[in-house]
């Protein structure tokens, strides 16, 4: 037997991320429960976002250097 469903199938799911995404920010800004500013999720999705960014950064660059050394090595032959 399936559970019913509340509202409907598309919406339901909707309905519980919403719920989850309010009651994780009433948790962060609760000021019993507060976390310190460097662990609430906005630092970290912000730092992990950033070490993203520099690795890409570097991956880019050591291919932009691969690529002029295998082009000065085609253009000296």
């Amino acid at each position: 037997m399936t559970p019913p469903v509340l509202l409907s199938r598309g919406i339901d799911p909707l309905l519980g991320i919403f719920t989850g995404c309010l009651a994780y920010y009433l948790y962060e800004t609760n000021p019993r429960t507060s976390l310190p500013a460097d662990q609430r999720l906005t630092t970290l999705v912000q730092w992990k976002w950033t070490k993203w960014q520099r690795e890409r950064n570097n991956k880019l660059a050591a291919l932009e250097r691969e690529a002029e050394a295998t082009f000065s090595q085609v253009k000296g032959s």
